[in-house]
């Protein structure tokens, strides 16, 4: 049994937003981090791990500097990383990011008793699609938002949180699942494996890797095989400082109906 997850790496947004003068982000001067949705579902794979001893590889499609995030989560124990990295690659959106993903899974092999983790979505695009896109085009059963995991044999059953509740799915592996962030707490890297993971196998794979996969065409991968694009990108106002207001609740209370009172809307 193995595990696969994939991974993503953002824009960090809790910093200023760079944007191109087109509207796009410029995310060459933006700095980057881990999709938080995806460091749960990796730890939900290592939880898995330190259960049954499976091993564990994180897939992600960026440029070749995405390495170093791949090193990161070997820092906390995935055993292997593979990165899909090309420039025919550049510009894809959902659709053709999980077309390049999906071949470059099918290409390393998924087996009946595989899993693959998916964090619910990426901060930068809010889709969440890549997942079940994926699990698709890779024929697998699919529960997304799932909220709690439990493995007995080929069997696998999760709590799903919807808006209103949960909902128990039983489902046979293989399977994908999307995990959210209730899921679990990441965990950090430890010592030793920050030690080992410049010495853990890390795969790449290009276009040319790729290129005779059923999935791969130049009409469905990259920016020409993207059905949607973005049409702008901008930063949003900053909202004015907020007012404090001070004394016990008497006090507060004429002070509110005053301020409101001034705005005309009492």
């Amino acid at each position: 049994m193995k595990i696969i997850v994939t991974v993503k790496q953002v824009p960090d947004t809790s910093g200023k937003v760079a944007v191109n003068a087109d509207g796009t982000l410029d995310r060459a001067s933006m700095q980057t981090i881990i999709n938080p949705d995806d460091l749960n579902a990796v730890e939900a794979a290592l939880q898995l791990k330190d259960e049954l001893g499976c091993k564990v590889i994180a897939f992600t499609m960026g440029p070749p500097p995405a390495e170093g995030m791949l090193r990161e989560l070997m820092a906390m124990g995935v055993d292997e990383g593979v990165l899909i990295t090309a420039r025919e690659f550049g510009g894809s959106d959902t659709y053709a990011t999980s077309q390049i993903i999906a071949a470059a899974i099918d290409t390393y092999g998924v087996d009946q008793d595989d899993i693959v983790f998916s964090g619910r979505q990426a901060i930068d695009g809010d889709t969440a699609q890549v997942g079940p896109q994926l699990a698709e085009k890779l024929g697998l059963e699919q529960v997304s938002y799932v909220g709690a995991i439990e493995k007995d044999g080929d069997t696998i059953k999760v709590r799903r949180m919807l808006e209103d509740g949960y909902m128990t799915i039983k489902v046979k592996t293989p399977c994908l699942l999307t995990c959210v962030k209730e899921l679990n707490t990441p965990r950090y890297m430890n010592i030793r494996d920050i030690l080992s993971a410049y010495d853990k196998p890390l795969q790449v794979m290009t276009y040319e890797t790729l290129k005779n996969h059923p999935l791969i065409d130049k009409t469905t991968i990259g920016l020409t095989g993207s059905p949607t694009n973005i049409f702008k990108s901008f930063t949003p106002p900053q909202k004015g400082v907020g007012t404090m207001l001070t004394g016990d609740s008497k006090s507060v209370a004429t002070q509110v109906a005053d301020v409101l009172a001034k705005k005309h809307i009492i």
